[in-house]
């Protein structure tokens, strides 16, 4: 490690953003948005639909196939006073698709909009559901932080939490696009591969893919792979400390397939990752793996990625090729007769990190002094200004909806 990134100051990675820079909407067609070619220190441009031209063939390419829920859920209560509750990770059942799956009760950790109103008592919302009229009922439990525990109930046990979720609930778009979720966000706030529900922001990278081009990476041999992290709101939380040791990373969950694992073994345990979210999953994958390596009967507590775990690794141990870092999780799956890799992190990717798996990543432009640019940063060698400072001058549009990048260090 070449700095200590607790010291960081986050003010280094501030940059101005005009609003007009900050796409409101998508463009009509996916694939059409500018793409930014950032190529050992060289930067030029094309068009996404073009991406394929620039990923060598026989290369593996994993995406986040996590699907955004709607999870914002309104209620007003008899005192007129309006209530918003933010569904932002499952406490029981504890798993995101059992939960889902429930016919009667169910409780989130939730953020609470106007909460000073809710003091005490359930609210509850009347509406129709597959025909049928449910009542919802939501009664808030104790604080955890900035968040609450709330247990929802409902009246049918022929309808799940799932479709509770897709009559009462809204899409949650990021805060900064500073208007309501509208009909087309449903469609154009998820990724064309979206499968598995439980994030609360999108995978924004994934967002400029269609099958053509999906289509047109195969052709030319590259493979694709599929994980899923499901992102949480924490991802839009700003850094408020001066120096990032003050910012506590949001825990988000992970599960990473068997055939994934294995096929990222046959890449020399290298690949080229569809966003940031993809790239934490992928570097957490080398970290558990050399938890696993020191302790092979880790518990499940014990495979969560912290926050600092990375930084704390002696050379020695960063030594570790990440073939033989992944084929210890390879053989824990095998030891314990699973499928799939469920679990957690927090690591934060700062100047200082050493990445081990992710090669070339493609990437939306991030916020000002956000962890995501400090993610960025490390990854091109704190040359960011270089490229953010190619995009503001080149009518780049920014954030969610915003313009696409490819970036090989």
């Amino acid at each position: 490690m070449t700095q200590d990134p607790k010291h960081i100051r986050i003010s280094d990675f501030s940059y101005n953003l005009p609003d007009e820079r900050i796409a409101k909407f998508p463009l009509p067609v996916r694939d059409e948005s500018k793409l930014l070619l950032y190529r050992h220190g060289e930067v030029s441009e094309d068009h996404f639909y073009h991406l394929p031209q620039y990923i060598p063939a026989g290369a593996l390419m994993v995406f986040n196939n996590t699907k955004v829920i709607q999870a914002r859920l309104h209620f007003r209560k008899d005192t007129g006073a309006f209530i918003e509750v933010f569904c932002l990770e499952p406490l029981e059942p504890h798993d995101y698709a059992l939960n889902f799956q429930q016919t009667g009760h169910v409780s989130w950790l939730c953020l609470i909009g106007n909460l000073k109103k809710w003091k005490e008592g359930t609210l509850h919302r009347e509406m129709t559901v597959k025909g049928m009229n449910v009542t919802l009922s939501a009664t808030r439990g104790e604080c955890r932080g900035t968040s609450h525990r709330v247990d929802f109930e409902w009246n049918n046990s022929q309808v799940s939490f799932a479709d509770i979720l897709e009559v009462f609930g809204e899409l949650p778009i990021p805060p900064y696009l500073n208007r309501k979720t509208e009909a087309s966000d449903l469609e154009t706030y998820q990724t064309v591969y979206s499968k598995i529900k439980g994030s609360v922001a999108a995978p924004t990278a994934g967002l400029h893919f269609t099958p053509r081009v999906l289509d047109a990476l195969k052709e030319k041999g590259i493979e694709l792979e599929e994980l899923t992290l499901h992102v949480g709101a924490g991802t839009f939380r700003p850094v408020k400390s001066e120096e990032i040791e003050g910012h506590e990373m949001h825990t988000e969950y992970i599960s990473v397939s068997r055939h994934t694992i294995a096929r990222l073994i046959a890449h020399g345990g290298q690949a080229i990752a569809v966003g940031t979210t993809s790239v934490r999953t992928l570097e957490s994958l080398y970290h558990i793996g050399l938890t696993l390596m020191k302790h092979p009967d880790a518990s499940d507590e014990e495979l969560t990625v912290r926050q600092w775990q990375p930084y704390e690794c002696s050379p020695d141990e960063l030594a570790t090729p990440a073939t033989q870092a992944l084929s210890a999780v390879l053989a824990y799956l095998d030891r314990h007769g699973l499928e799939t890799l469920h679990t957690s992190t927090q690591i934060i990717i700062a100047p200082g990190y050493d990445y081990k798996i992710v090669k070339a990543m493609v990437t939306n432009f991030h916020q000002p002094q956000s962890t995501l640019l400090l993610l960025v940063s490390a990854f091109v060698h704190n040359d960011w200004r270089t490229i953010y400072n190619y995009a503001l001058k080149h009518d780049f549009r920014f954030l969610s909806y915003g313009d696409s990048s490819l970036l090989v260090p």
